[in-house]
Order: structure tokens, then sequence, then C-alpha cells
């Protein structure tokens, strides 16, 4: 599909061509008319001659070396040549009823000079000059490359907003803030950028104030979360304490999710090569003596440039929940010219596809009647997705067609 700046430039060389032929051809057929060129000339100066030495001396004109004779069968007269040479004859100083005939096979042209006797002195009328193609074909292609230039720059400035605009969009980094644009060039760009630099300051700003009403409303929860602790420690009925903290623990563990959720976003951990099929060991290694079902299938030797620390809590945040919603974890890792693929597969439910779209939107939860058997706040998507993607990553999740769901960390061979 032709972009806006190319199809701008065609329709602009498409036009300026087509007027140029257009005005040429109305050009040349005003200013065609009845032309004198130098055989036409030539061509009245010999009929006058005859037509003189007809009426002086009609025997001598076979002498001349013409041919004499009388008018062939069908032929036609052109009323517009005709009139044509008589003047041209006339203008010579002869007056004749001179007429141009033509073959009835519409070929040749002769003019027909009337002698006596139905006798008719015959000389060929010059064919009509060549179209000038090779003239008209240069000069086009002279005006096609200068057009498709102007074309060419007249459209990259008018599409440069456009542009601004898509290379704007392709600099916002993963951690949502977008960049300041420097407000030069044509009055028509510097408005573009002063637009896009106010639109940007007034989302950065609104960006920046709901990560610190979260981070400030999560640590704000822990003072009264602690006094609600000390309190519940003196409740006397055994079940009634328990489900006061349960519930104030899972009031703590969507506090802290949100506070790393936060962090994560603002985060600028330093990168260092990993090796991460090491780190994906380690992972496996530490869930396993925690009793959760951990499998390691092959794993290639890959190193990836990231912050450790935080792509171990991805990654583990990824695994864990294979392991805790998936009823086991299998993890694998292939590496390649194209890149590194980490998969971590499961045999649990998977996501219905209707909800698919909505797994990395923050405290989402596939079905909330879990949450009494794997408490937690519905983060770990969102918090993992940050880190990968902060890192040069990709996280993908899809169900598997043999059930039970597929999480996949890739990153690219161009990525350091």
């Amino acid at each position: 599909m032709f972009s806006l700046t190319t199809r701008l430039a065609l329709l602009m060389v498409v036009s300026t061509i087509g007027v140029v032929v257009l005005a040429a051809f109305i050009t040349t057929t005003l200013v065609r008319g009845p032309r004198i060129s130098g055989l036409e000339r030539s061509l009245a100066q010999r009929t006058a001659m005859i037509v003189l030495a007809a009426e002086n001396a009609p025997d001598a004109v076979q002498r001349l070396g013409v041919e004499v004779g009388p008018m062939r069968p069908g032929d036609r007269v052109d009323d517009e040549l005709t009139r044509h040479i008589r003047w041209l004859v006339k203008h010579e100083g002869a007056v004749s009823d001179v007429e141009v005939v033509t073959a009835p096979n519409g070929g040749l042209r002769r003019v027909a000079i009337p002698l006596n006797h139905d006798l008719y002195a015959f000389l060929p009328f010059p064919p009509p000059p060549d179209f000038p193609l090779r003239h008209l074909a240069f000069y086009l292609s002279l005006i096609a490359v200068g057009v498709t230039g102007i074309a060419v720059y007249a459209a990259n400035r008018m599409t440069q907003p456009l542009r601004m605009l898509e290379s704007t969009i392709a600099r916002l980094g993963p951690d949502g803030i977008i960049p300041h644009i420097p407000e030069t060039g044509a009055p028509e760009i510097q408005a573009t950028a002063a637009t896009i630099n106010r639109l940007t300051t007034r989302l950065n700003a609104v960006t920046e104030s709901r990560m610190r009403l979260v981070a400030a409303a999560g640590h704000d929860l822990r003072t009264p979360m602690t006094r609600m602790r000390l309190r519940t420690e003196f409740i006397e009925d055994d079940e009634e304490r328990a489900s006061w903290m349960k519930d104030i623990d899972e009031l703590d563990r969507i506090a802290d999710s949100a506070i790393r959720l936060v962090r994560e976003e603002v985060s600028s951990d330093p990168q260092e090569p990993v090796a991460i099929d090491g780190l994906v060991r380690e992972i496996a290694t530490e869930l396993g003596d925690l009793g959760m079902p951990v499998k390691v299938h092959a794993m290639d030797e890959a190193e990836v440039v990231v912050a450790p620390f935080a792509m171990k809590r991805a990654l583990r945040n990824l695994v864990i929940n294979a392991a805790t919603h998936g009823g086991g974890a299998e993890v694998g890792l292939r590496s390649s010219e194209k890149g590194t693929i980490i998969a971590i597969e499961d045999n649990g439910p998977g996501i219905p596809g209707a909800l698919m779209d909505r797994v990395f939107e923050p405290f989402f939860r596939v079905d909330e009647a879990r949450r009494q058997f794997h408490p937690g706040a519905g983060l770990g998507f969102a918090i993992a997705r940050e880190i990968i993607t902060r890192n040069g990553g990709r996280l993908t999740i899809e169900n598997r067609l043999a059930g039970g769901l597929r999480q996949t960390v890739s990153f690219d061979a161009s990525h350091p």
C-alpha cells in the first residue's frame, strides 16, 4: 500500500504532466491551421508556371515533363487542400481552378491543373510532415523528471508533521514518558511540534501524578493495616481472628504489589550481560525447593543484556503463575540467530479468549473465586510485562491447543 507521501507525489506528477499534454494538444490544434512550407511554396510556383504555360502554349505543357491525362475514375477532391493551393497559386500571380485530388485507395495525393478537352496536368502533392514523436517524448521526459523532483520535495514537506507524529510514537519508551520534540522548521511544523509538546506535557504530568497517588496510597495503607493487625491479636475467637488476619494479609499484598508496580515503572536499574539460561535454572531450583511443581526442559545457552534482579522477579512471577494456577510449570529456552525465546507452559484451564486482552491489566483475575485458594493482587502479569518490556523483550500469552497456557518471553537478536 502506497504511503501518503507517495500518493501525493504521484498525484502532482500525473496532474502536471496531464495538464502539459492537454495544453500541448490544444495549442497544436489551434495554431496548426494552413501552414506554408518550403515544399508547398515550390509546388505553388510550379503550378503557376504550368497554368501560365497552358494559357500561352497548351501543347508546351507536355514538354515540361509533367503527367498529362484525364482525371482518374474515383479520384476524390480534398476541398480544404484545394482552397489552400489555390490561394498559394493566386499569390504567385496565376488564377486557375486547380484541385487537390486523392486516389480512391486514400494513398497518393496530386494537384490537378485543368488544360483543355478534359485533360489535366498532374503534380504530386507533398506528404504531410511526420509527427515529432521523439522530440515530444524527450520534452515530456524532461517535464516528468523536473515535476517528480518538485513533487517529492513538496510531498515530504507536506507530510513532515505526520512523520513527526510517527517518530514521536516510535520513541515512546517503556516508561511511558513521551520525549520532547524540537519546535523548529516551517510554521506549520513548529505549530504541530508545539501542540504535541503541550499534549505530552499534560499526559506525562497525569501519568506521574497517578503513579505518585498509587505509591502514596500503598504506603499510607501500611500504617492503619499495622494497627489493625495489632488489634486483631486481641480478638479471643480463633476463627474470627484468623478471618481478620486473612483479610489484612490480602490488603497488605495488594499494597505491596501496587508499590512494586510503580517502582518498576520508574526503575532505572543498570543492565548487564546475563546468562539467561542459568537465571531460569536458578529460579526453577528455588521454586522446586519450596515445593512447587516446576520442570526444566531443554535449555540452550544464551546471554542477554538486562537488569538481572528485575528480570529474575519477572520470570519468577511467570513461573509461579504457571505452577500455581496451571498445576505445574514446564520451562524451556531456545536460542538461535533470530533471538532468544523462553517458553513457560502449564496444563491448567488456560484463559478464556474473551479475557485474553485483559490479562495485563492491573488487579485483573480470571476468576475472583480463586482468590480464596490462591491469594494475590492480580499484578503479576502487569509487573512482569513492565520489567520485560523495559529490558527490550516481549511477553506474549496464549492458550495451547493441547490445553493450558503458554507464556513466552522473547528477545530479538538485535538486542544487545
